[in-house]
């Protein structure tokens, strides 16, 4: 949870960004790791994701004049016009192939949890080495398979399977480690006082 001074500073930082939307880079980067995450799982295919994304961005940048601050994060809003994107790409692909669109693919649920999760997952990933981080991403944002991911790198199966399995584990332990010390922290901020 955030604490009151991030949400100050949050908040801020939207208000400056409707003055000057040039100051609407600090959102963004500040947002796109969670944004791209949340996106890249419900459509499951990477060039999908990163066009979402960018139209996500694109269009809270076109309507941030009219974004009204309510105590939330500003990223629920982005998540919000992400989930309506995610639908209207769905039921445009629906009409193209003449097939009804899906209630349960157009739910509107947002796990904030599960979607923090996966932001910090595509953070880690980034900080593996950098044969490790190429096998996890072809592997799991790309889909492709073993023997692709050996054949692009010119190396055998066996190695992109061990390179995988290092890669997991790593992400596993820092995910294990970041997890142990949310429960310290959270408790800190509690005993930290909230007189503010």
């Amino acid at each position: 949870m955030k604490d009151r001074s991030q949400d100050a500073g949050e908040r801020r930082l939207v208000e400056a960004a409707q003055k000057d939307p040039r100051r609407f880079g600090e959102l963004y980067e500040n947002n796109f790791e969670r944004v791209y995450a949340y996106i890249a799982r419900r459509v499951g295919n990477r060039e999908e994701a990163q066009d979402l994304t960018a139209e996500v961005f694109h269009q809270a940048l076109a309507n941030l004049a009219r974004y009204e601050w309510r105590g939330l994060p500003f990223a629920a809003w982005l998540l919000r016009i992400a989930s309506n994107a995610i639908a209207d790409s769905w039921k445009s692909k629906a009409r193209e192939q003449g097939n009804p669109s899906s209630d349960e693919l157009l739910s509107h649920h947002i796990d904030m949890e599960d979607v923090e999760q996966r932001a910090k997952l595509f953070r880690l990933v980034t900080t593996l080495p950098t044969d490790q981080r190429r096998v996890i991403e072809m592997r799991f944002a790309q889909e492709k398979s073993i023997r692709e991911i050996a054949t692009d790198l010119g190396r055998t199966g066996g190695a992109v399977k061990q390179l995988q399995f290092r890669g997991l584990e790593t992400l596993r332990a820092q995910l294990v480690a970041s997890s142990r010390k949310k429960p310290a922290a959270k408790s800190a901020s509690k005993s930290g006082g909230t007189n503010g």
